[in-house]
């Protein structure tokens, strides 16, 4: 049976010359280090909701993007964490929103699912609900990094200079993800984000929303999206490809790129990844750049973050 695996780390303006190359090649490490997760869990027959969920623990665990360990700092300098999964069977999701403790949202959100009593769980709750079945909690400083303090004192500089608009890709916000489709058909999706530095405290974008940053529905697709979150609730974005596959009858890489065009004329930056039950993928975005990774049905492994797409070669289970 066909099996396949796409991840992103998020999307944005992204400048080669914004960080030095080293950053770049470790981020792609990271993407790399997600997809071998990711894929040996449907190359040993496992499910993609499992797949999914371990490739976005890798990434959260990663300092190189926004979700976990290095996730943006609010206007108060806290960490409010959101993430979501879904399974296309049946189409059942979980979520967590502003999180604060638990080490993983990702796997917080897993728990949700498979509990059945809530799709979505927030705030402490959700860091109680966490704790009390095992999951790993931690002081909110492991989250935090020196380089999101400073980006937090230069979006703070920005906005008293009306310069926010100037800001870098880096300085704002970021998001993971990782869609999967597993040997018995099944696909799965899941997005995980510490939203975008100098957030309102409370503020929920996309990521945990099931349909709209993240939707998985057997024999249509999977979709994990990045990009302005108020406009992919307003979209329901990731429902909306799911949508003009199934009604209107759109080839994968259609519904993608016109759920990402219908964006583009508002000036919204967007990306997204999403497989449909044939195993094609498809990762669309309007930025400079998005951070990305792929592996093909034949087991060839790919990483990207701009034009450039490094391969990987075969990946073992």
């Amino acid at each position: 049976m066909t099996i396949a695996l796409a991840i992103h780390g998020g999307c944005g303006v992204m400048s080669p010359a914004g960080q030095p190359e080293a950053e770049w090649a470790g981020a792609r490490a990271a993407l790399a280090e997600a997809l071998r997760a990711g894929w040996r869990v449907l190359s040993d027959g496992g499910r993609a909701l499992d797949a999914v969920e371990a490739a976005v623990v890798v990434l959260e665990d990663s300092p190189h993007f926004n979700a976990g360990h290095g996730a943006a700092l609010n206007a108060e300098g806290e960490h409010e964490l959101d993430s979501s999964i879904m399974d296309g069977d049946g189409r059942r999701a979980g979520a967590v929103i502003g999180v604060r403790r638990v080490r993983n949202p990702v796997r917080a959100a897993r728990a949700v699912l498979e509990g059945g009593k809530a799709v979505i769980l927030a705030g402490p709750a959700a860091d109680a609900f966490a704790g009390s079945g095992g999951l790993e909690l931690v002081d909110p400083s492991f989250f935090t990094i020196e380089r999101q303090r400073g980006n937090l004192a230069a979006m703070k500089a920005r906005g008293r200079d009306g310069t926010v608009g100037a800001a870098t890709e880096a300085e704002k916000h970021g998001t993971v993800g990782a869609v999967a489709l597993d040997g018995r058909g099944h696909l799965a999706a899941a997005t995980s984000t510490g939203g975008y530095t100098n957030k309102p405290a409370g503020r929920v974008g996309d990521s945990p929303i099931p349909g709209a940053g993240t939707y998985a529905e057997d024999g249509v697709c999977a979709v994990s999206g990045t990009g302005q979150g108020e406009a992919f609730i307003r979209h329901a974005l990731a429902h909306d490809v799911g949508a003009r596959i199934r009604y209107r009858g759109d080839a994968l890489d259609a519904a993608a790129a016109g759920v990402i065009a219908d964006l583009t004329p508002r000036g919204t930056g967007a990306g997204l990844i999403a497989l449909d039950a044939a195993g094609r993928v498809a990762l669309p975005f309007n930025t400079g750049g998005m951070y990305r990774g792929w592996v093909t049905p034949q087991g060839e492994g790919f990483v990207a973050t701009h034009g450039e797409v490094f391969a990987l070669g075969r990946l073992g289970a």
